[in-house]
């Protein structure tokens, strides 16, 4: 059922009232109500001495990954041991009345130039590109619009902004940033689950956001650039006694897919039960993400999390091991090594050659984000505690540079940014819009069962 956000973090403004400038937005932004417990707290912002990198421990138990329409018992672990471990075309482009000066071979050399200009940001830049405004003489975007409609099919402010003062300022160890869901599906013939015995699987997706962005008010515009993370487990990892297998179920896919393909439930026949029902899935929570390497060259890598939505954790996300602040290590799956048969997909990830001479040879490497954009890439998900772990924290060859922000200053900054979004949006239903679904079709976010 749908939370309700608390006056506090209404930061001002009440529904219905007029957008607030960018200044206004600025001081509105909402830092944590409790941050006598935040790690920041406890910190030193710069020059601070590095923790001590943890070693990664020895890795162990699999799922097996069974057939979601047909996964009616819990999977068993068994063991495995991984190794220790833009540019912007058009914005100054010349007038009508400029060009018709130029001659046909200038214009073509001018395309040229254009069509091979790289990017800062690689694939998500370009994405990017597709939905942001020219950038202004301040050098930074202007908002766009969208066509997200909410329930009442009004269209809706698009919230992604790219800062070029922002991108530049990010730290050297966070490798991405973006807007991360949680989900879970009931078991075949449950639409409504009482318990956790009533789930078949989880998911996460993961929405990337461009080096420089930042949230403003709207709806997230899709990029065409989300993954689908599916956890043949009913849990999130706890503690770092949890390792569990997930794997990458669509990659560098738009939302309206995820929508066709994977939101909705469905209908199937059996010889012996007659017509089955898969429900549609439930989303559980929705926030901000970071992932991040510590340790330098084949260091360890982190996928760190602060929950927006819902406004308070309920019964069904402790259940499931979703935290209002959370933290994974991330390791990847060599697809040509061996390990037990149940810890393995029919169909590994189809890398090319220079990833699987990343893995030089070994059966587990950390996982960089361009990883995650293929089709079954194996992950190996380890609980972390999130006040414990050195993810967050600076890189040393930043903490000397005043220039650049620590991950946990920019993840915090997003996340206040989006938990203003949600309260001017609608609240935490505002995960139904982003995702461009009715609210009145998919079961509410859960916070009891």
């Amino acid at each position: 059922m749908p939370g309700t956000r608390s006056s506090a973090r209404l930061s001002g403004s009440q529904p219905g009232s007029s957008p607030q400038t960018q200044s206004d937005k600025g001081s509105a932004v909402k830092r944590k109500a409790d941050d006598s417990n935040s790690p920041s707290s406890a910190k030193k912002k710069r020059g601070r001495p590095s923790k001590a990198d943890k070693e990664q421990k020895t890795l162990e138990e699999t799922m097996p990954f069974t057939d979601e329409k047909n996964n009616q018992a819990e999977s068993e672990t068994n063991d495995v041991e991984p190794e220790k471990n833009g540019h912007q075309n058009g914005a100054n482009g010349k007038t009508n009345g400029e060009s018709h000066k130029e001659s046909d071979s200038s214009k073509a050399e001018k395309a040229d130039e254009e069509s091979n200009s790289e990017h800062k940001n690689g694939d998500q830049a370009t994405a990017f590109d597709h939905v942001k405004a020219d950038v202004g003489e301040d050098g930074k975007t202007s908002k766009t619009q969208t066509e997200s409609k909410d329930d009442g099919d009004t269209i809706e402010e698009a919230a992604i902004e790219e800062d070029t003062e922002r991108e530049d300022a990010q730290p050297s160890n966070l490798l991405e940033k973006g807007i991360i869901y949680f989900f879970t599906r009931g078991r075949v013939g449950v639409d409504n689950p009482d318990s956790v015995q009533d789930l078949a699987r989880s998911y996460f997706v993961l929405r990337p956001l461009p080096a420089g962005a930042k949230l403003t008010d709207g709806v997230i515009q899709d990029l065409n650039n989300n993954r689908l993370v599916a956890l043949p487990k009913k849990v999130w990892p706890k503690s770092g006694k949890d390792k569990f297998m997930a794997f990458v179920e669509k990659g560098k896919t738009s939302m309206e897919t995820l929508k066709k393909e994977f939101f909705s439930g469905s209908d199937y026949n059996t010889q012996t039960l007659g017509t089955r029902h898969t429900p549609d899935v439930t989303p559980v929570g929705e926030g901000v993400y970071a992932i991040t390497t510590t340790g330098g060259g084949q260091g360890v890598t982190h996928l760190a999390y602060m929950l927006t939505i819902p406004s308070e954790i309920g019964d069904v996300q402790t259940d499931m091991g979703i935290k209002k602040k959370g933290s994974f290590v991330l390791s990847l799956k060599n697809p040509k090594s061996s390990g037990p048969a149940n810890a393995q997909l029919p169909q590994g990830a189809d890398y090319p050659d220079d990833v699987f001479e990343e893995f030089r040879g070994r059966g587990w490497m950390p996982v960089h984000p361009k990883h995650l954009d293929y089709v079954n890439a194996q992950i190996l998900l380890i609980g972390e505690n999130f006040e414990d772990s050195s993810n967050l924290d600076a890189a040393p060859k930043d903490e000397k540079d005043e220039n650049k922000e620590t991950p946990e200053e920019e993840l915090e900054k997003l996340e206040g940014e989006d938990e203003v979004r949600v309260e001017h949006l609608n609240g935490d239903d505002t995960i139904f819009a982003d995702l461009g679904i009715s609210s009145k079709d998919y079961p509410s976010v859960m916070t009891t069962w």
